[in-house]
Order: C-alpha cells, then structure tokens, then sequence
C-alpha cells in the first residue's frame, strides 16, 4: 500500500486585493508603476484587472505543478484562505486538469498578510486505499515562554518572551491511509528578509527559524514520548526558508555558468535532525540536484537551494530507504538557471519571470504504508 505525499508553497493564493502600493511604492506592481496615475480609486481599479488578469495565467501554471506530483495529499504554503483554497481547487485543478482534491482543510495562523498552511487530500489514494481525516490541531498559539525557547539572540531582534514562535503555523493534521495512522506538521518558518545588524538575511533571522524547529520538535516529542517518537509514522512537510547547502552560480549564457556545491555551517534543519530524529529524504538526491528554488539578486548573488522539505520520522524514513523524492521544476520561470542536464520542458506560457507556477517547486515522494 502506497501514498504519493507531496509538499508545494504556491505563493500568494489569494482571493482579495492588496491596495497598498498606491501609498506605498515598494508594494506597487512594476506594471502599474509604469503609469501616471492621478488618483486612488484609479489605482485601484487598475490594481484589480492587473490582479485578475496575472492570477488566472499563474494559477493555470500553479495547477499543472500540483497535477504533476501526482500527489494523493499535498501540504501547501501561502493560502489566503479556505475558500481561496476551494475555488483554486475546483476552478483550476479540478476543470483545467481534471484531478480534484475532494478534502480540504487550513486554519488561520500567524502571518500578517494572512497566508496560511493548508493541507489538500483525495478521498483514496491511486491504488484504491481510503485516506480519512481524523483531526487537525494549530498550534499557533504558543510562545516563546511557553516553551523556554526565549534566548538573547531573540530579544535581540525584537522577539518578546510572550510572543508567539510561528510565523505561521505547525498545524497538525492526523489521517489514516487505508487504516494505517499518519501524522502531518505542516510548517512555513521566518522568510529570510533583508540584511540587518551587520547580518545577511539569513543569519540575522536563523535565531527565528531555530526556535521554531525547535518547537515542532518538542510538538512531536510530546505528541509521541520522547524516546519513541522518532520511531512514530510522521512527515514535517512545508517551506522553511533555510538549507544546509546552496549552489553557487557564477559566470553568464555567453561565456557559460559555473556551479559550485557550498555547505552552510548553521540550519534549523540540524535542529530536527539531529540524533537521527528524522530525515530530509531529498538529501538522496545528488548534490547538485537538491534544489527547489533559485535566489538571485543580480550577478553577484545567485544560487539554487532546497527551501521545500518533506521529513520523514526515522522509523518512516527506515521503511522507505530506497524511496527518493521527486522534484518537479517545470513550473519555475525562464530566467531560473539550471545545471547541465537538469533543464525540463516549462509548462506552457511560463513567462521569463512571470507568469509562473510558483518561485518554488513542489516536492513530492511515494511511501509503501505497510
């Protein structure tokens, strides 16, 4: 009996418009900033056809990128809401590709903009098997001194004792597959964001990112018992916004790109993984082929990286050693470098960077569930 589970941040599923940029020029669309427009209700009218207009080709890609894991549950990232959810899923996935997910479920978290964790199921898996929803827990409530986990590095950046540790969400979502329980913690940690006290934005925000992965840990090792959870049949599935390597990119298309495999010294990722707590599964793929999102921010700063994780419990990692996950990159933007012999055929109308299925590519793996 297998599962085909597969995780995806879909970016900014929403169904309400962002106005702001009329105050606000680093909100603005690039499009509309081409234009001399005299008035706020003009800028919001534009605002709303630009929106339309760029949602229906992004979600057309965003569709055919869920269609091609192929996946029987999917966790999702950056879900405005359930029925932003449900109109995605029936509009586009269902009527544009004819695979549905009949199940869905999210709940409100932490972030300010009001995008969400959310979670899509079928009524069976593609050998027939039933998966059914048990519960789902949120655990968006709890804080940094609810767990111990304020620290200095914390205070430093502005974090109080009393505020919550998700940026999002862990929820916590429990089903069986065919009668066999499995548990799912659906995870979106703290964006990188910009340089600041002398600090990349990845090291001024890991502080972050740590003690949420050290939240989750202590979610599942109280869920489970601490000495028997890694061996419990559970996944952590979602965006955390770090990795434990990058591809360095250099050189150009003229004179031919170079591509260098660098390890990172520090990762909330060894946070959950440490003592063989669990397994990030895409780590069986070669090293040069882990990536599911590319950064750049001009010649000088570019690499690919895995941001995107499915982690399997020891004891589900154990009973799946030979499985390895697959990555579909068929949605990502022309302008995306790839190594040799990675290029993929993009989905139709995948623009230089824009439209496009998501800056991230979903993830997605077959478990035997026996």
């Amino acid at each position: 009996m297998s599962l085909r589970l597969a995780t995806f941040n879909v970016e900014n599923l929403m169904n309400r418009f962002d106005f702001s940029g009329y105050r606000n020029q680093l909100n603005e669309d690039r499009t509309l900033a081409l234009f001399d427009i005299q008035s706020e209700a003009e800028y919001k009218m534009l605002e709303q056809a630009r929106a339309i207009a760029q949602s229906d080709d992004t979600r057309q890609l965003t569709a055919l990128a869920i269609a091609a894991t192929r996946a029987d549950i999917i966790c999702m990232q950056e879900v405005d809401n359930i029925e932003a959810l449900k109109a995605f899923e029936y509009g586009y996935l269902f009527k544009m590709v004819g695979q549905g997910y009949r199940q869905k479920y999210t709940t409100a978290g932490n972030d300010s903009r009001g995008i969400d964790v959310a979670v899509m199921m079928r009524n069976e898996t593609a050998q027939g098997q039933p998966i059914e929803f048990v519960r789902m827990t949120s655990h968006a409530y709890v804080t940094y001194e609810q767990f111990g986990l304020h620290t200095p590095e914390l205070a430093a950046l502005g974090n109080q004792a009393n505020e919550r540790i998700f940026r999002r969400d862990c929820l916590e979502v429990d089903v069986t597959v065919g009668g066999v329980p499995l548990t799912l913690y659906l995870v979106h940690f703290k964006s990188m964001g910009s340089p600041r006290n002398g600090l990349d934005g990845r090291e001024a925000t890991m502080p972050v990112r740590i003690a949420e992965a050290q939240a989750v840990r202590r979610i599942i090792e109280e869920r489970f018992g601490k000495d028997h959870a890694a061996d419990k049949r559970w996944a952590i599935c979602g965006d955390m916004n770090d990795y434990r390597q990058r591809v360095k990119i250099a050189g150009d298309a003229i004179d031919g790109y170079r591509f260098e495999v660098v390890n990172e010294n520090q990762s909330c990722i060894n946070v959950l993984t440490e003592g063989g707590f669990c397994e990030n599964v895409v780590e069986r793929r070669p090293e040069m082929n882990r990536w599911s999102f590319y950064h750049t921010r001009g010649p000088e700063e570019r690499h690919l990286c895995q941001l995107d994780y499915i982690l399997l419990s020891k004891g589900l990692a154990a009973s799946n050693a030979t499985a390895v996950p697959d990555i579909i990159r068929n949605g990502q933007p022309w302008r995306t470098i790839f190594p040799p012999g990675q290029e993929v055929e993009r989905f139709p109308r995948a623009g230089w960077d824009r439209p496009k299925a998501s800056d991230h590519c979903p993830v997605a793996i077959t478990l035997d569930m026996t």
